[in-house]
């Protein structure tokens, strides 16, 4: 009964640490996004603001 005890515990630690895993990538990519979307509005209002000189 130990035995499926620990089992229990490390599926379930195995499953916890898969899940902060996925959140983590889907954190880092949207923070990725924001940085690019960012850059490419400072970009344009750049280009915008040459042009009407």
């Amino acid at each position: 009964m130990i035995g499926l005890s620990v089992a229990v515990g490390r599926f379930v630690e195995a499953l916890f640490w898969a899940i902060a895993r996925v959140v983590g990538a889907v954190a880092g990519m949207a923070l990725f996004a924001a940085a690019a979307l960012v850059l490419v509005v400072y970009l344009a209002r750049a280009v915008l603001r040459r042009r009407r000189r």
